[in-house]
């Protein structure tokens, strides 16, 4: 497959990539009040397909320090899901499991990981489960990583992975409504290339 013909957005239909994001962001908001105890709803999300670097910039620039969950997927598509996490969403997390605020990620216990790796892991699934429910294909997910570091050292992992064959991953920008608050987060998915083009092909919106 030629990855150039995905270069311009206008050459994927984002109608149906904002159908899955949609589905994942009913899942994910619906596990998440259970989780919190906590009313959660979710806006439509936006979907984009970004290049790399405009990507950490777009998420904070590369010195901005935030929490993220790796997953890696795999069976008959393979790549990687990254949930970021920043700090206002991660107390909304840590006082609704744990009754706790946190004011300087650095200084994040190894019970807060484990909370965050937890809700990181819901999420993802969330929209894992919307995208293997459309298209049908199986996807296998690792068991979830977390790391807390500055943007650009973090994106540095997919990219040393597989941007060697993708310039650009799709982000999926949703924001949450909790008690009123509105709370934003990201999850970037990066398939390798020959698992984007079987996507698209299973969506039937391949050229």
């Amino acid at each position: 497959m030629d990855y150039n013909r995905y270069k311009d957005e206008t050459s994927l239909n984002f109608d149906v990539l904002k159908e899955i994001g949609s589905i994942g962001t009913g899942n994910a908001a619906t596990a998440l009040s259970t989780v919190l105890g906590r009313k959660i709803s979710m806006t439509l999300p936006e979907v984009k397909l970004v290049e790399f670097n405009k990507a950490i910039y777009e998420l904070g620039g590369p010195e901005k320090i935030v929490a993220a969950v790796l997953v890696e997927f795999s069976g008959e598509v393979h790549g990687v899901m990254l949930f970021l996490q920043n700090l206002k969403f991660i107390n909304v997390v840590m006082e609704g499991l744990l009754e706790r605020h946190i004011d300087d990620l650095r200084d994040i216990t190894e019970m807060e990981v484990s909370a965050l790796t937890e809700v990181g892991n819901i999420i993802i699934s969330s929209y894992v489960n919307a995208l293997s429910s459309l298209t049908g294909i199986t996807m296998n997910l690792s068991v979830p990583s977390v790391s807390i570091n500055m943007l650009g050292g973090i994106m540095n992992v997919p990219i040393a992975m597989y941007g060697y064959t993708m310039d650009k991953l799709l982000t999926i920008n949703g924001t949450f409504e909790c008690d009123g608050e509105e709370v934003y987060s990201r999850l970037l998915m990066l398939p390798n290339e020959e698992s984007l083009d079987y996507i698209m092909q299973k969506l039937g919106v391949a050229n």
